[in-house]
Formats: C-alpha cells, sequence, structure tokens
C-alpha cells in the first residue's frame, strides 16, 4: 500500500507522527490469577480476610469485605490472565480497569497514511516504544522500495523522556528532530546529575515546540493520529480484540490498518474510498449525465439558432427558366 502511494506522489516521510491507545483483550479481569500461587480473586481475598481473623461464609461477605479493605493494587508483576497470558491490567480511557494490548500508529503528518502500526504490551511505557515503532515505519518504508528517511518525529507529552530526547538525537546517522511538549513540573530541572546530552535533547526539543512550527505540528497530529485511531478502532471495529496473543492480534490488526490506508489512496485518487461513498458515486454518474444532456441541449439550441442563417447566406437563388 505504502509503495502504491509512493507510485502517485502521495508520500513525503519526512514527518512522523506517533500516538498510542489501548485496546480490550479477549480475557475478563474474573481470568487473573497470583502468579506465585496460582489463587485467583476470590481465594486470594478469603486469604487476606483469615489472616486478619475474619471469617467470611458466603459471597456477599466477600464482596463487602474486598469492597471495605485497603491497599486494593493488582500489578502486572503479581498477577496474570490464565486466558491470554500476554494481555496486561490497564486503565481505559473510560476509568474502567481492564486487560489490554497497546496499539502505536506511526502517521506520515503530510499524506495521513499509517507507516506502521505496532502492537505492544499495555504496560510498556510510550516513551520506551516511540523508537522502536520509527524504526519499524522506517524499514515499511525500505520494503515498499521508498528510500527516504523520516527526519521528524511529533508526539504527545506522554512521550517526553530524557533518555528517549537524547536517543532520538543520535538515531541512524542522521538523527531524529523532536517536537514533544514538555510535562508541566513545580520542580525546576537539575542537570548536575545527567548527562551533558540529555540537556542538550530537551533545550532543543524545548526550542523547537516554542516555535510556531511545532504549534502547527502537534495541532496536525491530532487530528490526523485521532482520525486514524477513529477509523480502525471505532468504526472499524478493533477497540476490542477477539484472539489472544501479541502475534495473533497484531496481524489481524495490520490487516485493518491496510484496509483504512487503501481506503485512503481511493480518496486521494478518485474521491471514492469508504462504503458510503458509493452513493455519492451514483450520484456523480447521475451528474455526469445531467451535464452530458445539456451540453447537448445547448448545442442543439446553437445549431438551431445560426443554421437557417448559414443556409440562407450560401443558398443559390434559383435560375429563371423561358418559358
Amino acid at each position: 500500500m505504502l509503495s502504491l502511494a509512493d507510485d502517485h506522489k502521495l508520500l513525503a516521510n519526512k514527518t512522523a507522527a506517533v500516538d498510542s491507545t489501548y485496546l480490550e483483550a479477549n480475557a475478563a479481569m474474573k481470568s487473573i490469577v497470583r502468579k506465585e500461587t496460582g489463587e485467583d480473586w476470590k481465594e486470594y481475598v478469603r486469604r487476606l480476610a483469615a489472616e486478619e481473623g475474619i471469617d467470611i461464609d458466603n459471597d456477599e461477605d466477600l464482596r463487602k469485605y474486598d469492597k471495605n479493605r485497603s491497599g486494593k493494587k493488582v500489578p502486572n508483576a503479581e498477577w496474570e490472565s490464565k486466558t491470554d497470558g500476554e494481555a496486561r491490567i490497564a486503565k481505559m480511557k473510560d476509568g474502567r480497569t481492564h486487560l489490554a494490548y497497546k496499539a502505536e500508529h506511526t502517521i506520515d503528518l503530510d499524506s495521513e497514511f499509517i507507516l506502521d502500526a505496532s502492537m505492544y504490551h499495555a504496560d510498556e511505557a510510550d516513551s520506551a516504544t516511540l523508537l522502536t515503532s520509527i524504526e519499524a515505519a522506517q524499514q515499511n518504508l525500505f520494503e515498499a522500495e521508498v528510500y527516504r528517511e523520516i527526519e521528524e518525529v511529533v508526539a504527545d507529552k506522554g512521550y517526553h523522556k530524557n533518555e528517549t530526547l537524547a536517543d532520538c538525537r543520535r538515531w541512524n546517522y542522521w538523527g531524529l528532530r523532536t517536537y514533544i511538549p514538555e510535562p508541566d513540573s513545580q520542580f525546576e530541572r537539575r542537570w548536575t546529575d545527567k548527562p551533558p546530552e540529555y540537556k542538550e535533547a530537551v533545550y532543543a526539543n524545548r526550542r523547537r515546540m516554542s516555535g510556531n512550527r511545532g504549534k502547527r505540528l502537534q495541532k496536525k497530529r491530532s487530528e490526523f493520529v485521532e482520525r486514524s485511531f477513529a477509523h480502525v478502532c471505532e468504526t472499524g471495529g478493533a477497540r476490542r480484540t477477539w484472539l489472544c496473543g501479541l502475534e495473533k492480534i497484531n496481524k489481524r490488526y495490520n490487516i485493518q490498518v491496510a484496509a483504512r490506508n487503501l481506503g485512503l489512496l481511493m480518496r486521494k485518487l478518485s474521491g471514492i474510498g469508504k462504503p458510503r461513498c458509493l452513493q455519492g458515486g451514483w450520484g456523480l454518474i447521475d451528474h455526469c449525465q445531467l451535464a452530458k444532456t445539456a451540453i447537448q441541449n445547448a448545442l442543439s439550441r446553437i445549431w438551431n439558432l445560426y443554421a437557417p442563417r448559414q443556409q440562407k447566406l450560401h443558398c443559390i437563388p434559383p435560375v429563371a427558366t423561358a418559358v
């Protein structure tokens, strides 16, 4: 798909935007067990109650005790799903706690094509997967015989980290220019205990973000990346996965991303690329037929107006014959 887009001069590949979202795993929170003991949630809560000397007879008392006890944390280091061992516990955008995966899009900001869609564990930090996604996008371009390098990366403040910014400057031979907003902090940064390249990378990124170009790129990033998630996850139905395992989910998700890129390519070339656009397509044909009829009628009127005059000008008077 990227090769076709490049053949039609639609790819620029200079500036890439990166963002991530959570996908619900095909596993319920009821399926989690303790990694060390194999206890499920009920067995674990019963053991805690027994250690405090509380006797629990039924599930109703168990729920009340679990609701009122303090220190209710479910870290991924201690719990796992027996249904899908690669799913991780995460807090979704609507506030629910669910087993999930993390999908990360890398998008060409000039054309809106998705250069790469990678799947990660939900507990992996955004700053830890930024360069991995950029490298995957660059590899996809090379495999599509698009030999141009990504030079700039735009992301939100969740990707801001000293080590990540410094790694972007050292990436490959040319480095990456970062446009990542800095999180608000009430404390002043101290650089005495950090390598000098960290300070240089943070200050350079801060300087770029304070300019007009940085603000324009951030606005464009939020529009294009969120639209890609809306098309793939919401309209495309990929917000919840129906497979288990990182590899299988990644394959299914990339098929949907390829379909989204195909629709975008069709819209850019012909103006039609979505199922409902077919209605507009038939309407376009009707309009073309109406235009053809209107042109024929206009030509017919012009012919009717000027043809008799031309005949009068070129007519030969009849020759009188002798009687």
